[in-house]
């Protein structure tokens, strides 16, 4: 199969279990470095995933974002809500067009490679919370890729209708080992295991069947 798509690439358990499953398409990663209090937790773990497979990988700096977005993503681990994963609960950690702005620098850099397709790797279980991981906007960002590069570059999102339970359970297929990525929006020495992402995190693990060998601050500290 030739390799024809590129893959953001962030060093959590959707984006890792895509690189797996789609590796054989995958030419080239792209991870961005844009302030959030976990990207030095999570990205030393989408290299070492892409040095595992032989994958050639780049992390792009979107320092602006962190400087002037307003986010809790942005605004230190205090500022991070705890709880559950819905809409309620997570909109404060919504970066505006986050993906919007990392899409158009990974289909500047496909068009670059000759690359054909870009693929990010959002789910079911973001619609509600992040209007740029729905269908809509993925139709919408792929028509505006196509119409825009001399390249007729798409966008792919497999997972758009899928839950993190379903990506666990096709990591467990794989044979990935989800203790090498990173959920926590906190960005501690551990999971927080309370945030909502650790919750959705280990709500997925246990129903994919799988032991869960993250270590969590709240089991630490029992």
């Amino acid at each position: 199969m030739k390799k024809d798509a590129l893959l953001i690439v962030s060093g959590g358990m959707d984006s890792v279990t895509m690189l797996y499953e789609y590796r054989d398409r995958i030419a080239l990663a792209l991870s961005f470095d844009y302030g959030a209090n976990h990207n030095a937790r999570e990205l030393p773990f989408a290299a070492l995933h892409c040095q595992r497979l032989g994958i050639e990988h780049i992390v792009i700096p979107l320092a602006f974002m962190g400087r002037y977005f307003k986010s809790s993503l942005l605004s230190g681990a205090n500022a991070i809500p705890e709880g559950h994963y819905d809409t309620q609960n997570m909109q404060s950690t919504v970066v505006p067009f986050r993906n919007g702005i990392m899409l158009a620098v990974a289909v500047g850099m496909a068009e670059s490679r000759g690359l054909t397709t870009v693929m990010m790797a959002n789910h079911g279980g973001d619609h509600a919370v992040y209007p740029d991981c729905r269908p809509d906007f993925v139709e919408a960002f792929s028509m505006a890729a196509q119409r825009g590069t001399y390249e007729g570059v798409t966008l792919y999102a497999p997972y758009t209708g899928i839950t993190k339970s379903d990506i666990a359970r096709k990591g467990k297929l794989l044979g990935i080992d989800y203790a090498e990525t990173w959920s926590c929006y906190k960005g501690g020495t551990r999971h927080c295991g309370r945030c909502g992402t650790c919750v959705e995190r280990r709500e997925a693990l246990a129903d994919a069947g799988i032991a869960d060998t993250t270590e969590y601050e709240d089991e630490v500290s029992e």
